[in-house]
């Protein structure tokens, strides 16, 4: 496994990252708690390329700035310090989850800098319905005492089918540290006071965001069973940009774990779209 790197911040924070392969730059951005583990699933699916990960401030092994550091703002500083500090003029970009929601922020106010983007599981409206889900987890330590005891828990979580039990393990020991006293996470837990902070802030409308992304490739991918992106919210999108790549994963909520069939040739065919 490539060895984990890290870089300075603005600020000083030091940040890990991992850059392996040569050719068209894939920087893949996770989702709101999670680390560049989550992409590992992805990786034997890939073509030649230079795949390029992070774990954003206060997770996996970067440092605890605080709440308030925990932005999508701050976070796009800091992934275009990233790019910065490996000379890379243009990268395409994959965004999972609050990943994608950073890669549309920097669509739009950086876009000399993205080649393109694949959205997964996000788009310019979130579900409340989503949101709340979130809510009762973030920040918190998962329930169970052991990664098998959680792989248990999350083998029943609701939308997914045909995942087996090696699956969920795997996921178990991404998103739970094994310690004496139980499993704790592997964050830090005020991020779930960013997250309520921006839950109970004003809504802010993304359309015009995503908007913005009017002539740089695009494409999403969609959990059939998601809570997070609508089909009314894909169906928008996919008015306003007829142009955008399109995959739905069947038996996948929010989300995808992007090694399913559909989530892979998409992911193919957009990257060599940009080679």
């Amino acid at each position: 496994m490539t060895e984990t790197q890290h870089f300075l911040a603005e600020d000083g924070a030091r940040l890990a990252y991992r850059d392996q392969g040569e050719g068209l730059p894939l920087l893949c951005l996770p989702g709101l708690t999670r680390s560049m583990a989550d992409f590992d699933y992805l990786v034997p699916h890939l073509p030649p390329l230079r795949l390029i990960r992070m774990d954003y401030r206060g997770r996996g092994a970067s440092d605890w700035t605080g709440a308030s550091t925990y932005t999508i703002e701050q976070e796009g500083r800091d992934v275009l310090r990233l790019l910065d500090h490996l000379g890379v003029e243009r990268a395409a970009i994959l965004g999972t989850s609050r990943g994608g929601l950073i890669g549309m922020v920097l669509g739009a106010v950086a876009r000399h800098r993205v080649m393109g983007l694949i959205l997964n599981d996000v788009g310019p409206e979130i579900a409340r319905e989503g949101l709340h889900r979130i809510f009762d987890y973030v920040g918190r330590n998962p329930a169970g005492k052991t990664h098998q005891g959680f792989a248990e828990l999350l083998s029943r979580s609701p939308g997914f089918a045909g995942v087996p039990m090696s699956r969920w393990l795997e996921e178990a020991r991404k998103h739970a540290i094994q310690t004496p006293e139980g499993l704790r996470i592997p964050y830090d837990p005020a991020l779930r006071d960013s997250f309520i902070a921006a839950f109970d802030g004003p809504r802010v409308d993304l359309w015009p965001l995503f908007d913005a992304l009017q002539g740089l490739p695009l494409a999403l991918i969609r959990g059939a069973n998601s809570d997070l992106l609508t089909p009314g919210t894909v169906a928008e999108m996919r008015a306003r940009r007829p142009d955008m790549g399109f995959a739905e994963v069947p038996d996948r909520a929010h989300i995808p774990f992007l090694d399913e069939p559909e989530a892979v040739a998409l992911i193919r065919s957009f990257l060599a779209g940009l080679a």
